[in-house]
């Protein structure tokens, strides 16, 4: 046992463990080819948020938006910062009440679309009590 290395189990539970702590045996002498091509972990926030102080997850209720990939129960992430187009799924704040459409504004009409045949558009009186409160930027669902 003179001059031998030993070296124990770096494993520590799985909320713990990172593919970095995995020592690779060399029993060749060379390391593995794709050692040199390694990438980082993906971190969902680096991929998903674009400016996190205005960044918000939501959970959606109802089926307004079934028709563009929004079911009930999914978590959708929410920018403020984002100036909403027509054409963009939006969080809408219309009289006190939190709504998910797509955004259509033309001229000075502006109309909340589901993407549902079971509802109706939703035309914005100018007078109404109307907020753009984010754009959904991502859907998080379950399959």
């Amino acid at each position: 046992m003179n001059g031998e290395i030993i070296y124990s189990a770096a494993f520590s539970g799985t909320k713990t463990f990172r593919q970095q702590q995995v020592h690779t045996a060399n029993a060749t002498g060379f390391g593995a080819a794709a050692d040199d091509y390694a990438e980082k972990d993906i971190d969902l926030n680096e991929q998903l948020i674009r400016n996190k102080p205005a960044t918000f997850f939501m959970r959606v209720s109802g089926d307004a938006m079934t028709g563009a990939g929004i079911f009930a129960g999914d978590v959708v992430i929410v920018d403020r910062s984002i100036t909403p187009h027509s054409g963009q799924v939006i969080i809408a704040a219309l009289d006190g009440e939190m709504l998910i459409r797509r955004f259509e504004k033309s001229f000075n009409k502006i109309r909340l679309l589901p993407e549902t045949k079971n509802l109706a558009p939703i035309e914005v009186d100018p007078f109404a009590d109307f907020t753009v409160w984010g754009v959904v930027t991502y859907v998080i669902h379950r399959l």
